[in-house]
């Protein structure tokens, strides 16, 4: 379940219920989404920070008790990088990472773009 006690309405809100060193690994997790995909419409859904782009979701991501996630929305996407992502616990359709060992910005990019490939076809 997400730190934030209220349902949140927008990512500033959500960020602003989570501790500052998730908040400050979070928000460059947006940074980078928002580099890579500036077309994507910012929402929360299923309560947690995600990007659409041209009505389809692309990414999510969210703060947990210990630790951040983030979900690339595909299983395939995960796969196809899963040799870069040694060093992080990963499931079907999550990454998770510690403030302190943050994801790649590099690896970030690379799983946004492949997401906007996935979403083209």
């Amino acid at each position: 379940m997400a730190l934030t006690k209220k349902k949140p309405r927008t990512i500033d809100n959500y960020l602003s219920g989570v501790s500052p060193d998730q908040r400050a690994a979070l928000q460059k997790l947006r940074e980078t989404i928002r580099t890579v995909a500036p077309k994507a419409e910012e929402c929360i859904s299923y309560g947690i920070p995600a990007f659409r782009l041209n009505g389809r979701s692309l990414v999510f991501f969210g703060a947990w008790a210990n630790h951040c996630s983030f979900y690339p929305g595909s299983s395939a996407t995960l796969r196809k990088f899963q040799s870069d992502l040694k060093g992080f616990q990963i499931s079907k359709g999550t990454i998770r990472f510690s403030p302190d060992n943050p994801l790649p910005l590099a690896l970030v990019k690379k799983l946004v773009k492949a997401r906007i490939a996935q979403n083209r076809i």
